[in-house]
């Protein structure tokens, strides 16, 4: 009997045969190549987004902001638009205005929802009832809950809810967003009432999140309620706390909408001028896009200021 030896296929040098696959190996390039091409895709969308609608009128406000624009010719200006914005004294009351609108914010609209998620996390029924009742407001355009304000809440007549309320409580009436020293404080109100709503779900996402434990201690050590809230709940939520705080000041420091509708732009001597309404004002009616750039750039640098110094002071907590 002859016995017949099939001759071995010799390998190339430097590439081991496996021992689970008999011929050429399939390599899945192929496939990476199409998954990438799907994530970058979908990443160009997210990026076109930013490009057309943030990044490009950002620059380009940022190069107007040096130009003067006059009967279609364009020329470089340097400082000058500068130097005519901070000249006008109308720029030094519209900041002192969105300074006062920013701190009484912070009083009213950063602490009250806070509380308001502390007082809806003790309660044990109905927690969905009452979150959707606090977060109804933000449901709301906001245009459509300023103007209830401005002609049901803040009617200066004895028909106003807010001056019947007054008027029930044996107290004096106000003319609300016809006296100056009402304007702002007004406006606040009217703003935390629409806003609040998204902080309070924040807020009690995040004190969800503390171990119950921590509480049971210090009930244990005799905590009442205040010192419960000041050495457990607020060292718990610290970093939320921080990053809400900077998101208020970013946020009411471009308030627009509110002087806008409740005192009709300006407010009764000023008293409601706000930085963006001024810049509405150089943009849209004293036809200066130039000088609105200029004071948009000088906005834009103010809150990176604020953004710098929390991304500063969360890396020192960190």
């Amino acid at each position: 009997m002859t016995i017949t030896t099939v001759p071995e296929t010799p390998r190339k040098p430097g590439r081991p045969m496996s021992p689970y696959s008999v011929g050429p190996q399939r390599t899945s390039l192929g496939r990476k190549v199409r998954d990438n091409l799907t994530g970058h895709a979908f990443l160009i969308g997210a990026v076109l987004c930013f490009v057309v609608f943030s990044w490009y009128p950002m620059i380009r406000g940022i190069v107007m902001s040096f130009q003067r624009t006059r009967r279609g010719e364009t020329t470089w200006v340097g400082w000058d638009n500068y130097l005519r914005i901070v000249d006008d004294p109308s720029f030094w009351t519209a900041w002192k205005n969105t300074a006062y609108f920013t701190v009484l914010a912070l009083l009213l609209g950063y602490v009250v929802p806070f509380f308001v998620a502390i007082l809806l996390n003790e309660f044990r029924h109905a927690k969905g009832y009452l979150r959707i009742l606090v977060y109804l407001p933000v449901m709301l355009p906001p245009a459509s809950a300023l103007f209830l304000f401005k002609f049901y809440a803040y009617d200066p007549s004895e028909a106003g809810l807010f001056n019947a309320i007054l008027k029930a409580l044996h107290l004096p009436t106000s003319q609300w967003m016809q006296s100056p020293g009402m304007t702002m404080p007004a406006m606040v109100l009217a703003s935390t009432w629409m806003n609040m709503g998204g902080a309070v779900l924040i807020y009690l996402a995040s004190l969800q999140n503390i171990p119950g434990e921590l509480y049971e201690a210090a009930e244990l050590d005799g905590a009442g309620i205040w010192k419960r809230i000041r050495h457990v709940t607020i060292p718990q939520t610290r970093l939320i706390l921080a990053l809400l705080a900077m998101l208020q000041i970013v946020a009411t420091m471009q308030v627009f909408i509110e002087p806008l509708i409740l005192a009709n732009g300006a407010g009764a001597e000023d008293s409601a001028t706000s930085v963006a309404y001024l810049i509405y004002q150089h943009g849209f009616f004293q036809n200066d896009l130039n000088g609105a750039a200029a004071l948009g750039v000088i906005m834009l640098v103010v809150l990176a200021g604020f953004s710098a110094v929390y991304v500063r002071l969360t890396a020192k907590q960190d």
